[in-house]
C-alpha cells in the first residue's frame, strides 16, 4: 500500500504528466456531460431504453447510455470507428490507398482527412436511421421531418466533437483518446450495474455476491493474459561494418524478436460477429407466422443466453479472428523487411521459407487465440445463466472487458514511461507493464 501511495506521489510530482492527467479528466467530464444533453424537441420521459443485447445494446454500451438517452452525443465515436475500419480494409484491397499508407507522414495525413470526411457521411446515414427507427413518434414534440433534418445535423456535430475530444486526449492527455472515450462509456455503467447486482442479492446473498466479484477478478486476469500473450520469433542480424569499424551494437550479430500476439485481432472479431448476430433472428421473424421452425429460430436468436445463439456467435468470432489476422499481418512483407534489413530467423532460409515459417506459427497461435476470444465473448451469457443480472454480467467478458483491459494497459504503459524517464520506480514492482500493439481507433 505504501508503495502504491509513493507511486502516485511520483506521478503527480511530474509537472507534464500531472497536466496531462488533469486535461484527460476535463475532456472526459465534458464528454460525459454531453451524453446527458437530450436532442431539442424530444420528450426524454417517453423514450424507450431498448434491450441490453443486439447491435443497439452494443452501440449503447460504447456510448455510455447516450444512445438510449437520445443525447447530442448519441452516436458517440462509433461512426469514426466504422470509417477507420473501412479505410483500413481499403488500404489492403486498393493500390491507391496502399500507396498513401506507404507515403509516410504525408500519406497518413491524407488518410486521416479521408477518414474524417467519410465519418460525416457515415454519421449522417446512421443518424437518420437512428432518428427514424429508435426514437418513438410520441417522444417527438415538433414536426417529425423537421426534427430529423436538424437532428441529423446535431448528431453529425456531436460525433465530430467527440472525435475532436479524442484527438485532444491523445495530444494533450494520457492514452489513446478514441479508445479512452469508448472505455469511459463502458465504465460509466459499472457502478450502477454493481449496485443493481448487490441489491438483487440482498443481505441473504452477500456471500454469493462476494463470490461473483472474486470470479470477475479472475476473469479480468485471464483477459489480461490473453491480451498480453505473445509468441516471440527470434531474428538474428548480421554484424555491420562501417568503414574499418564494426558496429558496436552488432558485434557478433544482434538478436531481436518479432512478437506475434496470441490475440492479434483485438476486439474486432467480437464487434463484427455482434453486428451480424441480429440477422438470423430478423430473417426468421419475417417467416415466424408461417412456420413453427422459423418462430423457434427467432425465439432462440432473440435471447443471447441460448446455446444456439452462443454457438453461432463463437463460430463467427473464430472465423473473423482468422480473417482479420490474415488481412492485418502479412508474413511475406515481414520476411521481405527482414531480408532488406539483413535479418534472418536462425535455421530458416530468408525469403519464401521465412514467410512460410512465420505463417505456420501464425496459424498455430491464431486457433487457440480465437477459441479463447470466443470463450471470453460468451462468458456474459454463462454468467447470466448463473443468475447474474444482465448489466453486471456484461463485464464478465465480451467486447466491454477486452476494451477495458486493452485501454488500461496502454494507459499504464504511457504513465510508466514518464516515471522511467524521470528515474522513478514503475507501477509494477515485479517488472514493466507490457503495452498493446493495437488499440481501437489508432
Amino acid at each position: 500500500m505504501n508503495k502504491l501511495i509513493t507511486t502516485f506521489k511520483h506521478i503527480f510530482a511530474i509537472e507534464e504528466l500531472r497536466g496531462r492527467i488533469i486535461n484527460t479528466l476535463l475532456f472526459i467530464a465534458f464528454f460525459r456531460l454531453g451524453s446527458f444533453i437530450v436532442l431539442p424537441g424530444v420528450d426524454a420521459t417517453k423514450l424507450s431504453q431498448g434491450g441490453d443485447g443486439g447491435l443497439f445494446g452494443l452501440l449503447n454500451m460504447f456510448s455510455g447510455g447516450a444512445l438510449s438517452n437520445a443525447s447530442v452525443f448519441a452516436l458517440g465515436i462509433m461512426p469514426y470507428i466504422s470509417a477507420s475500419i473501412a479505410i483500413q480494409l481499403l488500404t489492403i484491397a486498393l493500390p491507391y490507398f496502399q500507396k498513401m499508407q506507404k507515403d509516410g507522414e504525408s500519406g497518413r495525413k491524407k488518410l486521416n482527412q479521408i477518414t474524417r470526411i467519410l465519418t460525416i457521411f457515415v454519421t449522417a446515414a446512421q443518424g437518420f436511421t437512428y432518428l427514424q427507427v429508435t426514437i418513438p413518434s410520441e417522444a417527438i414534440m415538433v414536426d417529425p421531418w423537421f426534427f430529423r433534418l436538424y437532428g441529423v445535423a446535431i448528431l453529425v456535430g456531436g460525433t465530430m466533437l467527440c472525435m475532436w475530444l479524442g484527438e485532444k486526449i491523445t495530444d494533450k492527455g494520457i492514452g489513446n483518446g478514441i479508445s479512452m472515450l469508448i472505455m469511459i462509456g463502458i465504465v460509466s455503467r459499472f457502478p450502477s450495474s454493481l449496485l443493481q447486482e448487490a441489491g438483487s442479492r440482498g443481505m441473504s446473498g452477500a456471500l454469493l455476491f462476494i463470490i461473483e466479484v472474486i470470479a470477475l477478478f479472475f476473469v479480468v486476469m485471464g483477459a489480461v493474459m490473453v491480451t498480453q500473450a505473445v509468441r516471440r520469433i527470434p531474428v538474428q542480424y548480421a554484424k555491420q561494418v562501417v568503414g574499418a569499424k564494426t558496429s558496436a551494437a552488432a558485434v557478433g550479430g544482434e538478436r531481436q524478436y518479432i512478437p506475434m500476439k496470441l490475440n492479434a485481432s483485438g476486439v474486432m472479431p467480437i464487434i463484427f460477429a455482434q453486428a451480424l448476430m441480429f440477422i438470423p433472428g430478423l430473417v426468421a421473424q419475417s417467416f415466424a407466422e408461417k412456420s413453427e421452425f422459423a418462430a423457434s429460430v427467432a425465439q432462440s436468436f432473440g435471447d443471447f443466453t441460448t446455446w444456439q445463439y452462443n454457438a453461432l456467435f463463437a463460430f463467427l468470432i473464430i472465423v473473423f479472428t482468422f480473417f482479420y489476422t490474415a488481412i492485418s499481418i502479412n508474413p511475406t512483407q515481414i520476411s521481405d523487411d527482414m531480408k532488406r534489413g539483413g535479418g534472418f530467423v536462425p535455421g530458416v532460409k530468408p525469403g519464401e521459407e521465412t514467410a512460410g515459417f512465420i505463417a505456420s506459427i501464425l496459424d498455430r497461435i491464431t486457433l487457440p487465440g480465437a477459441i479463447m476470444l470466443s470463450i471470453i465473448a460468451i462468458l456474459p451469457a454463462i454468467a447470466n445463466l448463473f443468475g447474474v443480472t444482465r448489466g453486471f454480467a456484461s463485464f464478465f467478458g465480451g467486447t466491454s472487458l477486452l476494451i477495458l483491459v486493452g485501454v488500461v494497459l496502454d494507459t499504464l504503459q504511457q504513465v510508466e514511461s514518464y516515471l522511467l524517464m524521470r528515474k522513478y520506480e514503475g507501477l509494477m514492482q515485479s517488472g514493466r507493464v507490457k503495452g498493446r500493439s493495437e488499440v481501437i481507433g489508432r
